[in-house]
């Protein structure tokens, strides 16, 4: 019971009624659906749930993708979505491994679970962003062709939007949560054919919709945590030390 109010007392009003309410609308779409499927659902629920301790910037919402993208793997391959398989399973998930352990290594102040934000990306660096996404789309669209991957444009935009979100993650920007949000919304496309076709993935489509709430609830939450720890005691002796 102790931990129950511990979990509940780390988030606010806000963030407890957004958790909360996607929790209620992934049930509620699998239990609508006669054919859903019980590990779309343990995957949404994995996946909201890591979303919002992403959004407060804590080194659990990563552990959790990390489950995410393996669960998410295996039901993209079913519907044979090999591109969403091939870049969750070799793309999300080692990303989101090494996402970890820059999170732990860059805590915002000792023995705190709140990552520091990286304020600002260079130029430089924004440039090689968009060529190595540029790269990787080029690569996965030849290859996600040759394995005649279902709707083969909007998975190869999910590549693009997906690298970049990635890579944002593990660089501990807030552009990571816009990026997330924009792959969000190709994957809505994605799985609103798949539930065309096959109803059992209602819940996987309603879980992006979730998703989207959540991604841009974290990109104004990651600005406000920019912003005050930049203002911080903390943040003012690291740039005096340096």
């Amino acid at each position: 019971m102790k931990r129950i109010k511990s979990f509940f007392s780390y988030f606010s009003l806000a963030e407890r009624i957004l958790f909360l309410s996607s929790v209620a609308t992934v049930l509620l779409s699998y239990f609508l659906s006669k054919d859903g499927s019980p590990l779309s659902l343990i995957a949404s629920l994995i996946g909201v749930t890591s979303l919002i301790f992403c959004a407060k910037g804590h080194p659990v919402g990563q552990m959790l993708i990390i489950v995410f993208a393996s669960l998410y793997g295996i039901i993209s391959y079913r519907f044979a979505y090999y591109g969403e398989m091939l870049t969750y399973v070799g793309m999300s998930l080692p990303m989101a491994m090494l996402a970890l352990i820059s999170w732990l290594r860059n805590p915002y102040e000792k023995g705190k679970a709140e990552v520091r934000v990286n304020h600002r990306l260079s130029r430089r660096e924004m440039l090689l962003a968009s060529l190595l996404s540029l790269a990787v789309t080029a690569v996965f669209y030849f290859i996600l062709a040759a394995l005649d991957t279902a709707n083969l444009v909007v998975s190869t935009l999910s590549v693009t939007t997906s690298f970049l979100a990635v890579y944002f993650t593990f660089r501990r920007s807030p552009l990571y949560a816009l990026a997330y949000a924009a792959n969000d919304i190709v994957l809505i496309v994605l799985w609103t054919l798949a539930s065309i076709k096959d109803p059992a993935y209602l819940s996987t489509l309603i879980c992006f919709f979730a998703f989207l709430a959540n991604d841009i609830y974290g990109f104004i939450n990651w600005r406000r945590m920019a912003k005050k720890q930049a203002e911080s005691p903390t943040t003012k002796e690291r740039r005096e030390a340096s």
